[in-house]
């Protein structure tokens, strides 16, 4: 199989939101199932990548959004890949996305991530990860695509359990540095890109295979960052 074709393949499986998924009980199988960015993603030349994503003018910021709207926040009750697995959806990504990594067990995941390193995609820094009071402050999980955005898209108008597996797929999550969280809030491509320009390809294709998965349209603004992002990416 060519590079290309493996690059295709591993994006195809890591942005599917409509996936069957099989629990699996080791932590390195967990993680393969749930990977996320090991490889850039290319685009053929005049392909359109955004191809089957709706557009609409502008994106109108609802007031009624409410977080508990898309569930308990990582609850392992989800249809989502890596849901009903035995441990929380921010600890599966943790160990998804953290590497050189020592485990424990808690009550929401008997192979909790303990200690780690977080190589930050949004920021380019490294960070180490203890568990304990201060990690929600160092390494957050991120929706690349906002739950108030995804709402305001149209997520409002979804069944609860819809909601719940959007806010818990493991295509749409990312282990980040928690100040750059915090930054991007839920705030869409046009007004937010991550600062490492080297991720933008990234960042755009996983945003973009989401809300075509979702059947979310996107807000025409965004529809320029998008397309510049993707213009960073290798092409076939």
């Amino acid at each position: 199989m060519s590079r290309t074709r493996t690059v295709w393949v591993v994006l195809a499986a890591v942005l599917a939101v409509l996936v069957a998924y099989q629990t699996v009980s080791s932590t390195a199988e967990r993680s393969a199932q749930l990977t996320a960015y090991a490889d850039v993603p290319t685009v053929a030349p005049g392909s359109d990548v955004l191809a089957g994503v709706a557009t609409v003018p502008a994106r109108i910021r609802a007031h009624d959004y409410r977080r508990a709207a898309f569930g308990d926040a990582w609850t392992d009750d989800n249809s989502a890949p890596g849901g009903h697995n035995g441990c929380d959806t921010r600890n599966d990504i943790l160990d998804r996305d953290l590497v050189d990594k020592t485990y424990t067990s808690i009550s929401r995941c008997p192979t909790a991530v303990a200690t780690g390193v977080l190589h930050d995609p949004y920021t380019n820094v490294v960070i180490s990860f203890t568990r304990g009071s201060q990690t929600g402050a160092a390494v957050q999980i991120e929706h690349i695509v906002p739950l108030a955005y995804a709402w305001d898209q149209g997520a409002r108008n979804w069944t609860d359990d819809m909601r719940v597996r959007f806010a818990n797929d493991p295509a749409n999550l990312l282990a980040v540095q928690g100040q750059a969280n915090q930054d991007k809030g839920d705030q869409e491509p046009a007004a937010w890109m991550p600062p490492n320009g080297a991720f933008h390809c990234q960042y755009a294709m996983q945003f973009i295979a989401v809300m075509r998965g979702y059947g979310l349209p996107v807000d025409a603004p965004s529809v320029p960052a998008l397309r510049e992002a993707a213009d960073t990416c290798p092409k076939e």
